[in-house]
């Protein structure tokens, strides 16, 4: 897993990993199904959910009261986290979302962050610098469209 360079903007979720080692993710079976899935949950991260039913997965690591943290999980909680099968993960978690990603607050987020001692995030968490936004020309341009107000 590649760290970043100094100054260089990471996306939150890369810092936090938070709700990988809080949640239980389960699943349908068919998103783990080579055929029925262009990116399936490759096999040997999940489980079965009820031996024997079959309806639902659930990722290996996230099926248990304590300890919970996702096989799939690589790097330290509140540091700097990847997802080993991110283009393959399940749904559950592409559709979980950090608060204020999408503008919003996700409190579920802000739970999972707290059970492993982070802050919540905020609106100023999702700025994202460019090189325009400190070069010379910017911050004068700026600073004159400021005097004019």
């Amino acid at each position: 897993m590649a760290k970043a360079q100094k100054n260089e903007w990471i996306h939150p979720c890369q810092k936090c990993g938070a709700c990988c080692a809080s949640y239980r993710v389960s699943f349908y079976w068919r998103e783990a199904e080579p055929n029925d899935r262009e990116h399936p949950v490759p096999i040997g991260f999940w489980e079965e959910n009820y031996p024997g039913n079959g309806q639902y997965r659930i990722m290996k690591g996230t099926n248990q009261n304590h300890k919970i943290k996702c096989l799939a999980l690589q790097g330290r909680v509140g540091e700097f986290v990847s997802c080993a099968i991110y283009l393959n993960r399940p749904s559950p978690c592409d559709q979980f979302k950090a608060s204020y990603e999408d503008g919003s607050h996700k409190p579920r987020c802000d739970e999972a962050r707290a059970k492993h001692g982070l802050k919540p995030l905020t609106k100023n968490d999702w700025f994202q610098p460019t090189p325009q936004t400190f070069s010379k020309e910017h911050i004068t341009n700026t600073n004159q469209d400021l005097d004019r107000q």
